[in-house]
């Protein structure tokens, strides 16, 4: 039997951006909680804003928001890393074998003789790359190995013949 891999090129894309995404948290981590609490904040806002405060200005109230943003941007990102590295990993464990007769995804084992010619959704797969057999989505940008599974799935004008 063969299986679906992860599309190599599919991960490198998204486990790069999720690097991108941990080093931006890293960089507001390191203003929000080094950097800006050390800066006086007359030198703070000179530095954000490109010229010296207006006179009666509040510095400290600046400094404050501004790094409390540099929090939140802190959280927001090291959210974006995990959640794209969260999903190119369930992606990777997603498991589906398939041979000359069938497949079988999970525990569940089919034919393909069985897949009616209206169980199976093409409506994505010339835009995408993407079949629906039943309740399974199978994407050829995810996983390689789905357009040899989609080749062997029936066309609706297949079974009209």
């Amino acid at each position: 039997m063969k299986t679906l891999t992860l599309n190599r090129e599919f991960a490198t894309r998204h486990l790069g951006v999720a690097l991108l995404m941990l080093g931006l948290s890293g960089w507001f981590g390191y203003d929000g909680f080094v950097r800006y609490p050390a800066t006086p904040a007359a030198d703070l806002y000179r530095s954000i804003e490109g010229s010296d405060a207006p006179d009666g200005f509040d510095l400290e109230a600046f400094k404050r928001q501004k790094t409390q943003t540099q929090y939140g941007f802190t959280v927001l990102a090291l959210l974006a890393a995990l959640v794209i590295a969260g999903h190119v990993g369930l992606l990777a464990r997603f498991r589906f074998a398939y041979d000359d007769e069938g497949f079988v995804c999970g525990t569940v084992r089919r034919k393909f003789a069985d897949v009616g010619a209206r169980e199976v959704d093409w409506s994505q797969w010339e835009k995408k790359g993407i079949v629906r057999v039943g309740g399974l989505t199978l994407d050829a940008w995810h996983h390689a190995g789905v357009r040899d599974v989609a080749a062997r799935l029936p066309r609706e004008k297949e079974a009209a013949s």
